[in-house]
C-alpha cells in the first residue's frame, strides 16, 4: 500500500512542477481562458415553448452562457429538455442491459461521458430547481458525472434570481459526484438583462460587471475541469472508487 502511494506521489511530481513553471506565462484573463479548451455540457431546465408568462427566459440565458464559454476557448455540448426525447423517469439508463438501452438515453449518456465539466441552468419552481433538469440528471448514475466539476446558474423574472433553486441544486450535483464550484450565478429580472439572442441589454455601466460575474464562475469551472482532466491521465479515479453496479447496499458500511 505504501509503495502504491509512493508511486502516485512520484507520478504527480512532473505535473506539479510543470504547473508551477507555467504560472509565469499567465499574463491576462485571455491567456488563462485560452488554456482551458474543455468540452462542457450545458444542461438547461426550461421546457416552455410558449407563454404566458412572457418572455421565455431560459433560452436567453443559455445563449449567453454558450457564447461566453465558447469565447473562453471551450467546446460546448447543449442538452436541452425541449429538444431531446427523454420521458419522465421510469427506468434510468443504468437499469437497462447494455444491449437494451434506448437510443435516446444512450446518445445523452455518450455526450455526458465525453465532457470535462457541466453547467446547469435552472429557473425556480416553488423554491426548487427545474423538474425537467432534475429529470435529465436522475436518468443517469453518478459514475456518468463523477470526478468532473459543475457550475450552477439560476435565473428568474423577479428580484431573487432563483437563488433558492440554486442552493437546492448544489447537494444534488454533489451526490452525483460533479462537485459544483463555489461561485454560482444568479440572474434577477432576467428579461431586462438579456435579449432574445442572449446579448446583454442592460445599461453600459453594468455590462462589464455582468461579464466579470460570469467570468468568476467559469474561471473556477475551467480550473477544476483542467485539473481533473490532467489528473485522470495519471490515475484512474474509479480504481479505488469504483462505480456501484449492483444495488444500493454497495454504499453501506461493513456490518
Amino acid at each position: 500500500m505504501l509503495r502504491a502511494r509512493a508511486q502516485r506521489v512520484f507520478a504527480l511530481k512532473p505535473v506539479t512542477l510543470a504547473f508551477f513553471l507555467s504560472l509565469g506565462k499567465f499574463s491576462s484573463k485571455a491567456d488563462v481562458a485560452a488554456t482551458a479548451a474543455l468540452n462542457i455540457a450545458v444542461i438547461t431546465g426550461t421546457t416552455r415553448n410558449a407563454g404566458p408568462p412572457r418572455p421565455i427566459l431560459g433560452p436567453r440565458v443559455a445563449n449567453y452562457v454558450i457564447s461566453k464559454l465558447e469565447q473562453r476557448g471551450n467546446d460546448v455540448t447543449l442538452v436541452d429538455p425541449r429538444e431531446i426525447e427523454i420521458p419522465l423517469l421510469q427506468k434510468p439508463h443504468f437499469a437497462y442491459a447494455k444491449s437494451q438501452v434506448p437510443s435516446n438515453l444512450k446518445d445523452i449518456h455518450d455526450k455526458f461521458l465525453k465532457v470535462d465539466a457541466f453547467v446547469t441552468i435552472t429557473p425556480e419552481y416553488n423554491h426548487a430547481p427545474s423538474p425537467a433538469l432534475i429529470n435529465v440528471l436522475n436518468h443517469f448514475g453518478s459514475s456518468t458525472f463523477s470526478f468532473k466539476p459543475s457550475a450552477i446558474i439560476s435565473y428568474s423574472s423577479g428580484q431573487w434570481g432563483g437563488t433558492r433553486a440554486a442552493s437546492a441544486l448544489r447537494p444534488i450535483l454533489s451526490e452525483l459526484g460533479c462537485l459544483p464550484v463555489s461561485a454560482m450565478v444568479h440572474i434577477p429580472n432576467t428579461a431586462g438583462v438579456f435579449d432574445e439572442d442572449g446579448s446583454l441589454m442592460c445599461e453600459s455601466k453594468d455590462i462589464e460587471r455582468w461579464h466579470s460575474y460570469f467570468d468568476r464562475c467559469f474561471s473556477q469551472l475551467e480550473w477544476w475541469g483542467d485539473a481533473a482532466k490532467n489528473q485522470k491521465m495519471l490515475v484512474n479515479p474509479f480504481t479505488e472508487s469504483p462505480s456501484f453496479s449492483r444495488n444500493p447496499s454497495e454504499r453501506n458500511a461493513p456490518s
